[in-house]
């Protein structure tokens, strides 16, 4: 069926501004803003500060993306994140970190999404299933999303313009409706209790988890036509847009619900759209953010399965995931085994309560680590490189990377102190597997020569 996949087969440069913009879009935008805005308008005191919180989260995003074009314009291979850690620590480091990212983070990140769209497609279409209704809904999500991105680059890319084109659609929607179809809260009788007390490091947590994903871009560096140029502008364009998306939407939610509203809504888009609509306009809203989340899903599984590729390339305990079927043009062994390792995640987590809470406490505290690994890669490998090599490199170095690793620096240190007040049992079966990472990485021989 399929022409053997080895190491002559490469990935091809065809991703064009667009579809990099459009996985950046894809991926950042999600069910998050639905999901964190309340609890961000609960965080702070007033208006005023809810507004400026999502836009120092579009400026800390900014100076990420600013770093992150330097070390990929530099490296621009398919692997991102585990290129740069490979190049500046070692060889050992970049191993744990695909261990990490192929067993952990990435599943469960992929997962954690999932649930969400099964959480939305349950209220549309109603299953059966005899109480895993939730569980075989973020299964098919991934087991057909895996299917399309098997088929070849250009289906998952297409696949992924079409969601986010009509995702941010969508969203321009309810920003219209909120602004200027639904009567303002002024002129509406309002009774809502009043927000609790300010906790801006949770704001922070929030907006900056519901910024994540822009990085994402690094993974398909090597199929992006014009990396040098079309990364940096995909980058500033795709932030730029998400932020002014997640700014306008808050007016939008302020105006129609106030801050006392927001606080109190359990589903805020639904809530603003039924003032006008009805219960139609809700199951709107749930069908959209069943779109979005496809989004996220699928922008995940597109970029993070290049990671598994370049891990195969390099070690040899993965060498099967290093090889690029040339005959559909993807990394089928990436693809399979990342949805495998999902599915079991979704199926071992999916039966204990707030699953969604779950996957992103299981993935945060690794997540974060290694984001600051990479954040510290850039002054390491500024010295090690020739400092006449051609490509893009941060403005005002190096006060913007040090702004970077702080922030990144703080969301570990708030991941770990959630995770550890949580006390998950799973906690114990991360610590296993890294270990076991630990261990493998010795005894993992390079491969022999292509």
């Amino acid at each position: 069926m399929n022409q053997p996949a080895t190491f002559t087969a490469r990935p091809k440069q065809q991703l064009t501004l667009l579809d990099a913009t459009c996985i950046i879009v894809g991926i950042v935008i999600g069910a998050g803003i639905y999901e964190t805005t309340p609890l961000v308008a609960k965080s702070v005191t007033a208006p005023v500060w809810l507004i400026l919180i999502w836009l120092l989260g579009g400026l800390l995003s900014l100076i990420g993306a600013l770093c992150y074009t330097e070390l990929v314009t530099r490296y621009p291979e398919e692997g991102g994140d585990y290129i740069f850690i490979n190049k500046a620590y070692g060889r050992r480091m970049g191993f744990l970190f695909a261990w990490a990212g192929f067993w952990l983070v990435r599943p469960a990140n992929i997962g954690a999404i999932a649930f969400i769209f099964a959480h939305y497609a349950q209220q549309i279409f109603p299953l059966q299933t005899g109480g895993h209704e939730f569980i075989t809904y973020a299964i098919a999500a991934v087991i057909l999303l895996t299917l399309i991105n098997i088929i070849g680059v250009q289906s998952g890319k297409w696949t992924q313009n079409l969601l986010t084109a009509v995702k941010v659609l969508g969203l321009l929607i309810i920003i219209s409706v909120g602004l200027l179809f639904t009567v303002p809260l002024e002129l509406r009788a309002a009774n809502y209790p009043s927000p609790r007390e300010s906790n801006i490091y949770l704001a922070m947590i929030l907006v900056l988890f519901t910024y994540g994903g822009w990085s994402n871009i690094s993974y398909v560096a090597a199929e992006v036509i014009h990396p040098q140029k079309n990364i940096l502008r995909s980058l500033i364009i795709g932030i730029v847009l998400i932020t002014g998306i997640y700014v306008v939407i808050n007016f939008a939610f302020l105006r129609t619900l106030g801050m006392d509203g927001m606080i109190t809504s359990s589903s805020i888009a639904s809530d603003m759209i039924r003032i006008s609509f009805g219960g139609m306009g809700a199951l709107f809203i749930s069908l959209l953010i069943c779109i979005t989340c496809l989004g996220n899903i699928n922008g995940m599984i597109f970029t993070e399965a290049r990671i598994y590729y370049a891990m195969g390339q390099e070690h040899h305990l993965y060498r099967l995931l290093g090889t690029w079927n040339s005959r559909l043009d993807a990394p089928v062994w990436s693809l399979t085994f990342q949805a495998i390792i999902t599915i079991v995640l979704i199926i071992s987590l999916g039966t204990n309560g707030n699953t969604f809470e779950r996957l992103v406490v299981f993935s945060a505290p690794l997540h974060w680590f290694f984001f600051l690994l990479v954040a510290i890669a850039l002054f390491i490998l500024r010295v090690k490189s020739d400092h006449t090599q051609s490509g893009f490199k941060v403005p005002w170095y190096p006060w913007l990377p040090v702004i970077f690793c702080l922030s990144t620096l703080f969301m570990l240190y708030a991941s770990l102190s959630y995770a550890w007040s949580q006390r998950h049992p799973e906690v114990w079966g991360i610590v296993m597997i890294m270990i076991l990472g630990i261990l493998a990485s010795f005894y993992d021989p390079p491969p022999k020569e292509k």
